[in-house]
């Protein structure tokens, strides 16, 4: 495929993605944001508090902690052979988080619970690396919180996916706008979507017999959403950057 029809192809993909991204929630949707909003409501409000605090500092030691074991941003002559870079690093991470997922489901409830941060590290990694592949320095702050967006709009609810997408719009316009602390960032927003996301499928990884095989076919999807996910939002950038050279 020439790099002019493999981009015409992503154009296409990136398209039905965005129509995905801005359909409105269907009203089964709706009744399941509800109905955990509602349960959510139940918690007490220091639990929640703790939860957020841990994702919080959890995000935050990879966001900071990972540049050591990321490659430095990089630029290739066509979108063809980036996205084929990125395709391979995704089928790594999400062959690694299926290794990761059956181990730790085979563990029982204790080793259960060892695979949440495990996951999560492997998830803003693969975004690390997905990120210097499309040129991009995750130095710059507010390219870490561009990850963070990605992350909400792998792993939130129809509704708040919505309003994500559109805050990603025209993002280098965006970016001039956001908070210069990321203590700032929405994390009480961020651990509700992504908790209420992943509660069903990972609570089935502690059951016994099933965990493991549960646990591997599990992570294996969510780092498929995440990889899909990110590479559409660098296609979109992509595409907003290249309006300019067009119009020239």
């Amino acid at each position: 495929m020439s790099a002019h029809a493999y981009e015409e192809f992503a154009l296409r993909e990136l398209t039905a993605w965005q129509a995905e991204m801005l359909r409105p929630p269907s009203l089964v949707n709706r009744l399941a944001t509800r109905a955990q909003h509602k349960i959510n409501s139940y918690i007490p409000e220091k639990i929640h508090t703790a939860i957020t605090v841990t994702i919080k500092q959890m995000i935050r030691a990879v966001l900071f902690g990972a540049e050591r074991t990321t490659r430095k941003p990089e630029v290739y002559a066509s979108l063809h052979l980036r996205e084929a870079l990125v395709q391979e690093r995704i089928e790594f991470y999400k062959r690694a988080a299926a290794a990761e997922g059956g181990l730790t489901g085979a563990g029982g409830i204790l080793l259960g619970f060892a695979d949440f941060p495990l996951l999560l590290g492997l998830k803003l990694k693969l975004l690390y690396e997905i990120a210097a592949l499309y040129g991009y320095s995750v130095e710059d702050y507010r390219e870490r919180l561009f990850l963070l967006h990605i992350f909400q709009l792998a792993f939130s609810s129809q509704e708040r996916r919505r309003q994500v997408y559109l805050q990603m719009e025209n993002w280098e316009e965006q970016k001039k706008h956001l908070p210069n602390d990321i203590h700032q960032y929405d994390w009480r927003t961020l651990q509700q979507q992504y908790r209420d996301y992943i509660d069903i499928p990972k609570m089935a990884q502690l059951i016994p017999l099933i965990g493991a095989p549960v646990g591997a076919v599990v992570n294996y999807r969510l780092l498929q959403k995440l990889g899909v996910t990110a590479m559409n939002a660098y296609r979109m950038r992509w595409q907003e950057e290249q309006k300019p050279l067009r119009q020239h």
